[in-house]
């Protein structure tokens, strides 16, 4: 995907991403050993959102093949593999991914972390895997039907694709900070939407300047109904908020949804 300046978007997002993981950012700070030792005993949550995982999207898991796509970082895999499941992550940063092997080693899990693009997931043969965990991840990428058709082609028949991703009114609202100040939500950009298209070019380029990741904002059609004509059959659907708003819409409105699909037998 090229944006403004003829940039690699996934490039530069896989060289943020790994910039984050150097800082310890929130989404790559390992989970502690005494989450690992509650987790073999039993005692765990693996997160889609900020809340916990609703009550049965994620039955017994243990000696189930879990794939953990595009969620890097030290915190899921491990958690997941140290309540008996054969993990593997998946994610575009090498430096996200380092977290999870740091996890593994130091903690005795058996764990696999493979390099790679959500969008391609060749390296793995078809019903390779039980369950997806796939959370808030795409919208670092332009295009969702080959990440919800490579999630079908490697889930077994009956395999569940956990995912969760934003609510798109997010990405619709003018980002100057004065309309917030005065309680006003200016609804200014078109979905789909695509900030190295979308935003200003020197927004553009102060969020590079900033290594920060270039994101997409899809539709509730791309997100849900692509799942379905990947072939999959929704089983549920659950909403949280944000605990730290950072747009004047979270404060109104469940910003977080993650959706539990089931792999049809139906050949859809």
């Amino acid at each position: 995907m090229q944006g403004k300046s003829n940039l690699d978007i996934i490039d530069h997002n896989r060289q943020a991403w790994d910039r984050q993981a150097s800082e310890h950012c929130e989404w790559s700070r390992p989970v502690t050993p005494e989450m690992i030792a509650a987790a073999r005993a039993g005692q765990w949550q693996a997160r889609l959102t900020p809340g916990d995982l609703p009550k049965g999207w994620l039955p017994d898991i243990r000696g189930k093949k879990i794939l953990c796509l595009a969620s890097a970082g030290g915190q899921q895999g491990p958690i997941l593999a140290a309540a008996g499941a054969e993990v593997t992550v998946f994610d575009i940063s090498e430096g996200q991914l380092t977290q999870d092997r740091l996890v593994a080693e130091h903690e005795g899990l058996s764990l696999a972390a493979v390099q790679g693009d959500m969008r391609d997931l060749a390296v793995f043969a078809d019903e390779a895997f039980d369950i997806v965990f796939h959370p808030i991840s795409n919208l670092y990428v332009p295009d969702l039907q080959p990440v919800w058709r490579e999630c079908n082609r490697v889930l077994k028949t009956g395999g569940r694709l956990l995912a969760s991703f934003y609510n798109p009114i997010v990405f619709v609202g003018d980002r100057d900070p004065g309309y917030a100040e005065k309680g006003l939500i200016r609804p200014v950009y078109a979905l789909p939407f695509a900030e190295a298209e979308h935003l200003a070019a020197d927004a553009v380029q102060a969020k590079i300047g900033r290594g920060e990741a270039l994101v997409f904002g899809h539709s509730l059609a791309a997100q849900i109904d692509g799942q379905l004509q990947a072939g999959f059959v929704l089983a549920g659907f659950h909403e949280d908020w944000q605990p730290s708003p950072r747009f004047l819409i979270d404060r109104f409105v469940p910003t977080f949804i993650a959706t539990c699909a089931i792999k049809s037998d139906l050949g859809l």
